[in-house]
């Protein structure tokens, strides 16, 4: 979801300058910066990165200025100008100061003279709406392929990630099925071991021992799991926006992943399993980065 871009348009002695960068965030969270001038069009340009982007923290920095050769007025400022004028009359009279105010002089007194623009801030015409919206829409433009950009190389990473999740759960299931036949032959080797005064009837045994042992299975879970992987690829293959959806389904792989580590039986699993969680966790950092 990170991404920067930078479009400055200019027309009819209006420059019109646009900057959006985003970063990862789970939700849409925008904020535009622009001249007050602008504030009518706030609304239109919300809806602009809405149709275009669905996650991430997006900053619009937005300015408008005129350009060329600015008209410019002097002013005088005519009543400090008679204050300064009383003031120097009156350090006359005491023989403090002789002669009379130059031009040079009146320049040099502070705020008497004051240079402004007569041109005011650019105004929301619809020459200037336009020319704001254009450089939105290709600003945006802009964003969305450098996000596309990174979206393939997250989309590979992911791919590569998720399959040797796959591959985990594969050698978990092998290794949960020896361990669930080592468990069932140590039962049946301890109960065949009991004294004959405590022997119990055998089939009623062999039902608890399998039972018991039948805690143990994963197979619904290695199923779920098989099939949340699939789904997976159906969402990223996908034409829409699939963030939100795929991090759901890494909190239904690891609920999975917990369900099978918990219910696993032998030494060998459980290290597996832990190595799963350990990958899933990658995934669920990059997940984060996917609109």
């Amino acid at each position: 979801m990170t991404g920067f871009a930078s479009v400055s348009h200019e027309d009819a002695g209006v420059q019109v300058s646009v900057t959006i960068k985003s970063v990862n965030h789970r939700f849409l969270d925008m904020q535009i910066k622009m001249p007050g001038a602008l504030g009518a069009l706030e609304a239109r340009l919300k809806a602009l990165v809405q149709r275009r982007l669905t996650r991430g923290r997006v900053e619009v920095m937005i300015g408008c200025e005129q350009v060329g050769e600015t008209p410019r007025e002097v002013t005088l400022n005519e009543g400090l100008l008679a204050q300064v004028h009383a003031v120097v009359e009156l350090a006359r009279e005491h023989g403090l100061v002789t002669g009379s105010l130059s031009a040079s002089d009146l320049c040099r007194i502070p705020h008497v003279l004051e240079v402004r623009t007569t041109v005011e801030r650019p105004s929301v015409s619809g020459e200037t709406a336009g020319l704001v919206e254009g450089a939105m829409t290709e600003a945006l433009d802009a964003l969305v392929v450098m996000r596309e950009t990174e979206g393939g190389f997250l989309a590979t990473d992911l791919s590569i990630r998720v399959g040797t999740l796959l591959e985990f759960v594969g050698v978990v299931e092998g290794e949960a099925a020896q361990g669930q036949a080592a468990l069932e032959g140590r039962l049946r080797e301890r109960l065949a071991a009991l004294p004959a005064d405590l022997q119990l009837d055998p089939v009623a045994v062999a039902q608890e021992v399998v039972r018991f042992v039948a805690r143990s299975d994963i197979h619904e879970e290695i199923s779920r799991m098989r099939g949340h992987v699939e789904h997976w690829h159906q969402l990223a293959g996908g034409a829409e926006a699939c963030g939100r959806k795929l991090d759901f389904l890494v909190q239904e792989m690891n609920r999975e992943i917990n369900t099978i580590g918990s219910k696993a039986e032998g030494l060998k699993a459980t290290e597996l399993v832990v190595a799963a969680k350990a990958e899933l966790e990658r995934v669920r950092e990059q997940v984060q980065n996917v609109e």
